[in-house]
């Protein structure tokens, strides 16, 4: 739609399509990018109007016709295929019950819709799954920022004990077992079949770096098309960008968030102890209760909030900051609170309008295609439930 992420439509989907379908019975990988990439000299590239603008995230609070970030991108067709497969198969997990999907269900943001996350026999992870929706823009990874690129990240559940209880030689050794892997491997990387823990990385990370939602109501506003809006939705917008409520100072546009850590002094759920975030990685003590301010982007479909879920509601976790600076923090606690959390007294309908706003920032019209089977036989983990 006049140079945003352009969804294919009619003929040219069905035409898209069917090659999908090619792959799932015979395991050839996809030669074409993904909705909203354009094929160039090898790799899929991102095409957006918010590449059209001069003015970059960081340079201020976010107005709406801020440019993005850096992108990972790049990535061959057939590495971001071969990536889709492997993110839904369960053959990554120690146990062969669970795929990188079961935290992140397409179906609730590519979160899990649980405040903490469910691994290996039922073992409950630390914290909430956060969406993968434009992870490829992400500078750090983790709520306690601990990881660099999202190869360092998925390291992290692929191996936790806790998580997806597997181990870097297990892992290579099933991979290489399968009769259909290695010459998917070989299509992915220069005809190399030897499956390497790299060239694994490479490909997951490319299928999370096609993830991108950047063709909401909102966006469509920020370009121009301003009756898609209602006056409801607009009063939100603006109350979020303004001096009192300072959503945008954190949350800031494009992406809605600054890639940052925030000491919010968020409550944890009953009969859990202060988490100490950031701090337990840096060794840091004004970082303790710090977490990485985390993306609006599909908010609506990612409760419930917070690192903890604490909050089951988005209208809840919007009230958390007007309760006055601190007045979570659990007795005993003196957090170095982040010194836009202050007292901004925003009536009811207020609240309501901000979550009017942060409502419209909703778009998944690029979810990947999701498989009907993986290559290495076993029943497909498409989400959490």
């Amino acid at each position: 739609m006049l140079g945003l992420l352009r969804r294919p439509s009619g003929a040219l989907l069905l035409a898209l399509l069917l090659p999908a379908a090619q792959a799932e019975s015979g395991w050839q990988l996809q030669n074409f990018c993904p909705a909203g990439f354009e094929l160039r000299e090898g790799g899929c590239y991102l095409r957006s109007l918010y590449r059209d603008y001069a003015s970059l995230q960081g340079s201020g609070v976010g107005g709406l016709k801020t440019g993005l970030p850096a992108l990972r991108e790049g990535f061959s067709p057939q590495q971001i295929d071969l990536g889709r497969l492997l993110f839904f198969d369960p053959i990554l997990s120690g146990t062969g019950e669970l795929s990188c999907a079961s935290c992140h269900d397409p179906q609730q943001g590519f979160a899990d819709g649980r405040g903490r996350s469910i691994g290996a026999g039922g073992q409950l992870a630390e914290r909430s799954a956060p969406t993968l929706w434009n992870v490829a823009f992400l500078r750090r990874l983790f709520w306690d920022a601990r990881a660099d690129s999202l190869e360092a990240q998925m390291e992290g559940p692929l191996y936790d004990p806790r998580e997806m209880a597997n181990s870097p030689a297990k892992l290579l050794q099933d991979l290489r077992a399968t009769t259909t892997y290695p010459a998917l491997f070989a299509q992915a990387f220069n005809g190399d079949a030897s499956i390497q823990l790299a060239q694994i990385y490479t490909a997951i990370a490319a299928f999370e770096s096609s993830l991108i939602s950047l063709n909401s109501r909102y966006d469509l506003y920020a370009h121009g098309y301003h009756e898609v809006l209602t006056a409801h939705e607009i009063e939100g917008m603006n109350i979020f960008r303004s001096f009192v409520a300072r959503c945008a100072e954190c949350h800031t546009p494009p992406l809605f968030t600054n890639q940052q850590v925030a000491v919010l002094g968020t409550p944890e759920p009953a009969g859990r102890p202060l988490d100490p975030g950031v701090q337990a990685v840096t060794g840091d003590a004004s970082q303790r209760g710090g977490f990485k301010v985390p993306t609006l982007r599909n908010i609506a479909f990612t409760a419930p909030y917070m690192h903890s879920g604490r909050f089951a509601t988005l209208r809840q976790a919007t009230a958390f900051y007007n309760g006055g600076r601190g007045h979570a923090v659990p007795a005993g606690e003196a957090l170095s609170l982040h010194w836009h959390i202050w007292e901004p007294n925003l009536s009811d309908e207020e609240l309501d309008r901000l979550v009017d706003f942060m409502k419209t920032l909703s778009d998944q019209s690029f979810m990947p295609v999701l498989p009907a089977a993986v290559p290495s036989g076993l029943p497909p983990i498409l989400g959490s439930q």
